[in-house]
């Protein structure tokens, strides 16, 4: 999948959040990096149309966000931060049922759907569970389970980790490694780039480093460093 940025730029109440982005993201695993407010989640928000560029354009395989964001869409699946944020019904298979409505599947078509993505996952032990009782990291893996049953070309991560512990983020990072998506990770977890493809640096609404993740996260941790040792 082909996602294009051309002098793609986002204001809020005439203040710049990402300033004129130009980029072609072709690789299967792409990591973005950077402090909190350097615009990474607006930048991941532009990818499926949950947000609008100001000026310039943003396409996916030549769908067009601003005019064709339904399409986009249903090819490009989002992780919010917070699972919680994206779940919408009480039971973990209903949730998951909500997003195959919109593909015209019978029920026993979604219902097979469901099953074996939640096998997949090792979830299926919480199928019937209320969607907003489970841990964090249960609630994390069922977010996805939802998002993957709908079968998306390319996954947007925004920070997947920043709410599990070190055995539930081990475990999604195990999953991530098996995913045959194309992903775009925003992430402060660093090591969880180390084999990716590509990794970009935002600062202050740029991209200010583009490259392969060792060369990338070294100048990432050096800027850090320049900055008063500022948490990366």
């Amino acid at each position: 999948m082909l996602i294009e940025f051309e002098q793609a730029g986002v204001e809020a109440a005439g203040r710049p959040i990402l300033q004129q982005i130009s980029l072609r993201l072709v690789e299967s695993r792409v990591g973005v990096v950077g402090l909190n407010g350097a615009g990474k989640s607006t930048l991941a928000r532009l990818v499926n149309g949950l947000v609008l560029p100001t000026t310039g354009s943003v396409r996916v395989d030549g769908l067009d966000t601003r005019s064709q964001a339904g399409t986009v869409r249903r090819r490009v699946g989002f992780m919010f931060q917070n699972p919680a944020d994206q779940i919408v019904f009480p039971i973990v298979r209903e949730d998951m049922a909500f997003g195959l409505q919109r593909l015209g599947l019978t029920r026993a078509e979604q219902a097979q759907r469901i099953d074996a993505q939640l096998a997949a996952l090792g979830l299926s032990a919480l199928a019937e569970r209320p969607a907003h009782a489970l841990s964090g990291g249960e609630q994390q893996m069922a977010a996805l389970a939802a998002v993957l049953v709908c079968a998306p070309e390319a996954i947007v991560f925004d920070e997947p980790t920043n709410q599990l512990d070190l055995l539930n983020r081990e475990r999604l990072r195990a999953v991530l490694k098996t995913l045959p998506q194309q992903l775009l990770v925003l992430t402060h977890d660093l090591p969880l780039l180390d084999d990716f493809d590509r990794v970009l640096v935002m600062e202050q609404g740029k991209v200010v480093a583009d490259d392969a993740p060792a060369a990338a996260l070294d100048w990432y941790r050096r800027r850090c460093a320049t900055l008063g040792g500022a948490p990366c």
